[in-house]
C-alpha cells in the first residue's frame, strides 16, 4: 500500500525539517505511533499501535538526509511491518511557509484482509497520515495538537461512534 499527503506549514523550512528529523518528536503528532528510540548508530526503534487493542515493532534506518530538502527512511531486519517512506520540504509559494509531502509504502499486516479489518475498527491509514500532518501543522505553528471539546479523544471513527448525543444548553448557561 503506498499513501501520499501534503499540507502547507507557516514556519521557515529549516524549521520544519529540524523537528521531523528529530524522530523522537513524531509521536508528539502521529497518535498511532507509542515510541521512537533513536540509536547510536543510526538506526531507531518504532512502536506503533495496530487495530484490535495489538502493537506493531520495527527497526528503521535514514536512507536519505538532505537537510532541509528531503528525509527517507526504510524499515530493515523482520518488522512486524516493512515499511519505507519520504518525506520532501519546500518552500510554499508566497512566502507562505514550507509545503511538507509524505509518501509511505508499507504492507499491511495481513493483506488486503488486514486492510478490510484496520477499516472496520475505523482505521483509514490515508486519512491516518492525513490527520498527523494536520497535528504537525498544529504543533509547528502554535505548539500543541488542538482538540474541540466536541472531540477530545481525537477522530478516530470508533471514538466519534461512541461521543454522547449533543444537550441543550440549561438556562442561564453559556450566556
Amino acid at each position: 500500500m503506498t499513501l501520499h499527503a501534503a499540507i502547507t506549514v507557516r514556519r521557515p523550512i529549516d524549521q520544519v525539517f529540524a523537528y521531523w528529523a528529530d524522530l523522537t518528536h513524531l509521536p508528539d503528532f502521529m497518535t498511532h505511533l507509542d515510541r521512537v528510540e533513536v540509536r547510536g548508530d543510526g538506526s531507531s526503534h518504532w512502536r506503533a499501535k495496530a487495530p484490535a487493542g495489538r502493537h506493531v515493532e520495527w527497526d528503521a534506518r535514514i536512507v536519505t538526509a538532505e537537510p532541509p530538502r528531503v528525509l527517507a527512511w526504510k524499515s530493515v531486519g523482520d518488522a512486524d511491518v516493512p515499511n519505507r517512506g519520504r518525506v520532501a520540504f519546500t518552500e510554499a509559494p508566497g512566502d507562505r511557509g514550507t509545503e511538507v509531502r509524505v509518501e509511505i509504502d508499507y504492507d499491511a499486516p495481513g493483506g488486503r484482509v488486514g486492510e478490510a479489518v484496520a477499516r472496520l475498527f475505523g482505521e483509514q491509514p490515508r486519512q491516518q497520515v492525513e490527520d498527523d500532518l494536520r497535528r504537525f501543522k498544529q504543533v509547528m505553528e502554535t505548539g500543541e495538537v488542538l482538540l474541540s471539546d466536541g472531540s477530545p479523544e481525537g477522530t478516530r471513527a470508533l471514538d466519534q461512534a461512541r461521543q454522547r448525543e449533543a444537550q441543550p444548553v440549561s438556562a442561564g448557561e453559556g450566556r
